[in-house]
């Protein structure tokens, strides 16, 4: 099933689409939980700008970098911005997953920004 297979990759390519329908892809962390994928990213971020406009998403799967090989996994959905009441449930999904590394990213950026966490997550609802 390509929700398992998307779920279990290290990174997937997110797709998400500019006013004239240009996708524009990026590199994201990706957790399996349920009937949906969830990403982490700077709240601040373009792909966060463009979904509040359009909830299209494509994802495939990936490398760190963003390269997709031949046959990678692939979909397209719907994508919703989290609210501040789902982020915990999210971190400790994405903590298990990635472990120091997530630790790496959320702590630090917590602590400069006085608790407040510049991060949001997206939950991707696949076709």
């Amino acid at each position: 099933m390509i929700l398992d297979e998307l779920g279990r990759s290290r990174y997937v390519s997110l797709t998400t689409y500019r006013r004239d329908g240009t996708g524009v892809a990026t590199p994201v962390w990706v957790v399996r939980e349920g009937d949906e994928l969830y990403v982490w990213t700077k709240s601040d971020s373009w792909k966060v700008k463009r979904l509040r406009r359009d909830n299209r998403i494509a994802v495939t799967a990936c490398d760190v970098r963003g390269r997709v090989r031949e046959g990678a996994p692939s979909a397209e959905g719907t994508g919703r911005l989290l609210d501040a009441t789902e982020l915990p449930r999210l971190r400790k999904l994405l903590a298990r997953k990635y472990g120091w590394q997530f630790r790496l990213v959320d702590w630090p950026a917590a602590l400069v920004r006085l608790g407040k966490r510049p991060h949001t997550g997206i939950a991707l609802r696949l076709s």
